[in-house]
């Protein structure tokens, strides 16, 4: 054991690039196994719809402010310091989780897990390609592009498993996952830092979003690829398990998971099967399946069929993580290493605000027009977002 110890430092890449891939995919795993609860919890504590997507979206909503004041904070104490921090605010949100008695408990509880994330974001997605073998930096890129929505995926599925086998589904997952973070804090302080700090932490804490000169036509062409593509993942994580019900007539746990598991699961997927494809033709592909599926499940809607909207889901969902992906993928290159945990404040900015403010919209407007009429208003927003995203990643292509 001696021997093991002492030789880490010889070879950090090798095995701090896959703990901190796999605590990062944690991370984004504990964000989406609330999801398929919260429609449990409306029915246990009798909230509103409004305040379902408020329970959900709070969430991003703490990330927001946190990723402001804190968003480069690694870049100046160093990754390891602010990853354990982060850590340690984790497990207290899972117990939260597990002690709330009703809708404020689990306000509470989201409070602190956005806090918690934001604080992380940029310094462990950073740590991960920092970490990287120098072959493997592109792989790094991808994976930090693809952890995002392989986590939403897997705490989606997992809960919606558990709620169809037990009806303590909660404190098996919260449980779970509070030991899992112990026990990633202990690695995270045995494993080398991967960035050396540099002066300027008081500056840094004013709030502020930066993107390198290099890098900025690129972000400011992404911002519909990164609304379009996370309105719709935030309306279907806080409201799909509703809209199975009042839509479709379902009420099933394991279904109220898959809703969530498809969308996110097929967006994993499809960046390591469009690896080979050049970042800029990733996006396109991923914006134009994007359009096609919300397509298929405003037809699914209008039609009733479940199936299809199971179809659509998929086909959007695809189209989310090859987007975003090649999104991730052409930016980081242009942005020197000190400034990429900045970067990915910038881009995780955009992401939590798209993903909370529109689902909020939404659950507060469904008593006043109807979940139906809710729903596809909505979706046809996006399509129109998203449509406008496919011509803006496309037009570069042409030179």
């Amino acid at each position: 054991m001696p021997e093991a110890l002492a030789l880490e430092p010889h070879r950090p890449s090798s095995i701090a690039f896959p703990l901190l891939a796999a605590i990062l995919f944690l991370f984004f795993v504990s964000a989406c196994v609330p999801s398929p609860l919260f429609v449990v919890f409306q029915g246990r504590w009798g909230f509103s719809p409004g305040m379902l997507t408020v329970a959900f979206s709070i969430y991003s909503l703490v990330l927001l402010v946190t990723l402001l004041v804190a968003g480069s904070l690694s870049d100046h104490l160093g990754r390891k310091p602010v990853i354990v921090a982060a850590l340690a605010i984790q497990v207290a949100s899972m117990a939260l989780f597990l002690t709330a008695d009703g809708i404020g408990g689990l306000l509470a509880a989201r409070i602190v897990q956005g806090l918690s994330m934001g604080l992380v974001n940029g310094a462990l997605s950073a740590a991960v390609i920092e970490a990287a073998p120098p072959a493997r930096k592109a792989l790094g890129s991808l994976l930090t592009s693809i952890s995002p929505l392989a986590g939403l995926a897997a705490g989606a599925f997992v809960t919606g498993a558990l709620l169809g086998v037990t009806d303590k589904a909660e404190v098996w997952a919260f449980g779970f996952l509070g030991g899992l973070f112990c026990l990633g804090a202990a690695i995270v302080l045995l494993i080398p830092e991967t960035a050396s700090p540099v002066p300027g932490l008081l500056r840094s804490m004013v709030p502020s979003v930066h993107v390198t000169r290099s890098a900025r036509d690129g972000f400011r062409r992404g911002l519909p690829l990164l609304l379009s593509i996370w309105a719709l993942c935030g309306f279907v994580a806080a409201l799909g398990p509703s809209l199975l019900r009042a839509v479709f007539g379902v009420s099933s746990g394991l279904l109220n998971g898959a809703t969530i598991a498809v969308l996110c699961g097929a967006g994993a997927v499809s960046p390591l099967i469009l690896r080979g494809m050049p970042p800029g033709r990733m996006a396109v592909v991923g914006m134009a399946a994007v359009t096609v599926g919300v397509g298929l499940l405003l037809v699914s809607i209008g039609t009733g069929a479940l199936a299809l909207f199971f179809v659509g889901g998929a086909v959007a969902g695809a189209g989310l993580g090859a987007s975003f992906s090649g999104l991730i993928q052409s930016l980081v290159p242009l942005t020197p290493v000190h400034e990429r945990a900045e970067l990915f404040a910038a881009i995780f900015l955009v992401t939590y605000l798209s993903l909370s403010v529109p689902p909020i919209a939404a659950g507060f407007a469904v008593p006043l027009t109807g979940f139906l009429a809710t729903t596809e208003a909505y979706l046809y927003a996006v399509l129109v977002v998203s449509a406008t995203a496919t011509i803006l990643q496309w037009l570069p292509l042409r030179s």
